[in-house]
């Protein structure tokens, strides 16, 4: 499958990307990729975008990257709504679960149960094994 995505040149801490078409599968090596349809310069922000190779490329089956897709929407050589290309760091994912889990799990709760009567405290029956042991224990020891 055909990609339209980045290829990083320039030289340390001064990137310069190409937009390329190239196989999926393959990293776009020096040259080996089947056209260049652009470029991007994220330290002047300069960009330029051929329309009508990514349209035809587009026609004939690839597809962008998600950064170049948002790219091509604000240059508005597609139109659509663009996507979150940061990663969620895992503990803003955590918190997001945690906060939706108890929500969606109280209204299954309430449905199943219905509201329990006070009861009233039974403490002696907790109590009563613990006395009866103790006696057990006092009627060993005066038998011997």
């Amino acid at each position: 499958m055909l990609m339209i995505r980045y290829f990083k040149t320039g030289k340390k801490n001064q990137p310069f990307f190409k937009i390329v078409v190239t196989e999926k599968t393959n990293p776009p090596h020096a040259g080996r990729f089947v056209d260049e349809v652009g470029f991007f310069n994220p330290l002047t922000k300069e960009k330029k975008v051929m329309a009508e190779k990514v349209k035809h490329w587009l026609s004939v089956g690839a597809k962008p990257s998600d950064t170049v897709y948002n790219l091509l929407i604000s240059e508005k050589v597609i139109e659509g709504k663009k996507i979150p290309v940061h990663k969620k760091s895992k503990k803003e994912e955590k918190e997001k679960e945690e906060a939706q889990a108890p929500k969606a799990a109280e209204p299954e709760k309430a449905a199943e149960q219905p509201s329990p009567a006070p009861e009233e405290k039974k403490e002696e029956p907790v109590q009563e094994p613990l006395k009866e042991e103790a006696e057990k224990k006092e009627e060993q020891g005066t038998e011997h």
